[in-house]
């Protein structure tokens, strides 16, 4: 069996951290099934991220995206969590109950070059929040979180889905 001694990956991170681009790819790889819970989320209520935050607020998308964590089943999936996933103890508890947490980590600097849509892309953020206290913030609730914790700065997308096939199924020892 691969990962550690689960077979699910959830990956978390920060907007542009590479979660939904890598997870495809990395689920294509181990052969099971991929979900984006933004868009699982974006389903479900049959509306934008970015236009439930306009109507209704930071609190309300995150109550939302915890309630969608919690139905999600997780079972032989690599599940791409939004940036604000972290803030639910109750979700989070739910996904590491059968998957191994990755936190792709990279840069404040190197995330922010990446992001053109901060005040559009749909992040639960407090009103006015910046971008570095955003970081600050929710760093600390990836690391709490994450059962491995893996630094992206520099690699290339290949580099990083051989660097996580590699953690997904380490190559076997041989016995001498």
């Amino acid at each position: 069996m691969c990962i550690t001694t689960q077979k699910s990956v959830v990956l978390i991170g920060m907007p542009c951290s590479g979660k939904t681009t890598i997870g495809a790819l990395l689920a294509e790889e181990l052969g099971l099934e991929f979900v984006d819970t933004d868009r699982r989320i974006e389903q479900r209520i049959g509306d934008t991220l970015q236009n439930v935050l306009e109507k209704r607020g930071y609190m309300a998308l995150r109550n939302i995206e915890e309630q969608t964590l919690l139905k999600e089943d997780i079972k032989d999936k690599v599940i791409a969590t939004g940036g604000s996933a972290v803030y639910s103890h109750a979700g989070m508890n739910h996904l590491k109950s059968d998957a191994t947490v990755i936190f792709l980590d990279l840069p404040q600097q190197q995330l922010e070059n990446r992001m053109s849509n901060f005040s559009t892309r749909g992040i639960a953020r407090k009103p006015g929040q910046s971008f570095t206290s955003l970081f600050a913030e929710r760093r600390e609730l990836y690391l709490r979180y994450a059962d491995i914790q893996v630094d992206c700065f520099g690699l290339t997308i290949t580099q990083l889905l051989d660097k996580l096939v590699l953690l997904a199924c380490p190559p076997q020892r041989s016995k001498s």
